[in-house]
């Protein structure tokens, strides 16, 4: 049968600790016996106290203290297998926790556990406290979130790192502007390619749109195998620069020449892009018409 917080009294002086306790009854004429077997889940203990941050030296410094009641450092320390000097830092903590008290006795310095009920008074009053404090931290964190966040690389590297950002996606559905002869000098046919494979690996559709006086090669064509829906804008609207819209981000891979790539990261530009994608989308020309 299991217990727990059980007092266990042995050559007076009491215990707690948690444990499984079985009985045997024995009954010998006249005379009943009950045995009593313990034993003591010390792991489960000890990892019950880590979780509330006293662990390690911490732990065995506590206990020791839990179990001497009232001794003096030395004594605390011994028991506690540790040197004085690190002895006397972590009761410091202890005391400074609140879960002992350094008192005087005839000139020596003693240790006086406290009721362990304090620890469930200190995260009561935590508790308290960080509710007290929640709506300021909060608009703290809201405010630093609601900012954009810009990343900028440089070199065929950095466009790379932003091309490979766009297999984040959340959604699943990218929309896209390529500007084929600047993709196909970087970051190249081949890296573009792998992408393309990945991009499908992940069960990403792409919807992008193309001009076509940038097509130099007929290649990346609509592709429902490729998971991929092809239009091409109007001749009097030149997409001159690859961008891709995802989630809550702007991706921008410029050509060879300025060799660089950015990501925005905000709700307002992105829907922005959104809706200017969705526009040109409906004035396009479906590839194969």
């Amino acid at each position: 049968m299991l217990h727990f917080n059980e007092q266990f009294n042995c050559s007076h002086h009491i215990r707690y600790v948690y444990f499984y306790r079985q009985y045997t009854h024995f009954k010998i004429g006249t005379v009943e016996l009950l045995f009593v077997h313990t034993n003591v889940n010390t792991m489960d203990f000890e990892q019950q106290l880590a979780a509330l941050g006293v662990d390690g030296k911490l732990y065995q410094a506590y206990v020791a203290a839990l179990e001497l009641g009232e001794a003096p450092v030395q004594m605390v320390a011994k028991k506690a297998g540790l040197g004085r000097t690190t002895a006397y830092d972590l009761l410091a903590r202890l005391e400074k926790d609140g879960l002992i008290e350094m008192v005087e006795r005839d000139g020596k310095r003693h240790v006086r556990a406290k009721d362990p009920v304090v620890i469930l008074q200190r995260l009561e009053m935590q508790r308290q406290v960080m509710g007290d404090l929640l709506p300021q931290l909060r608009s703290i964190y809201n405010r630093a979130k609601s900012k954009p966040d810009i990343r900028f690389y440089e070199g065929e590297e950095g466009i790379r790192t932003v091309l490979w950002d766009t297999l984040t996606c959340r959604s699943k559905n990218l929309r896209g502007i390529l500007s084929m002869d600047d993709l196909l000098e970087t970051p190249g046919q081949a890296a573009f390619d792998q992408y393309i494979a990945e991009r499908r690996q992940r069960g990403i559709h792409l919807r992008v749109l193309r001009s076509a006086v940038k097509d130099v090669d007929r290649i990346w064509p609509q592709s429902a195998a490729e998971l991929r829906e092809l239009r091409y804008a109007p001749p009097a609207v030149l997409l001159s620069m690859t961008t891709y819209i995802y989630d809550d981000k702007v991706a921008f891979i410029s050509s060879k020449k300025e060799n660089y790539g950015m990501i925005f990261q905000s709700e307002e530009l992105s829907r922005l892009h959104a809706a200017l994608f969705e526009g040109i989308w409906a004035i396009s020309t479906p590839a194969g018409e």
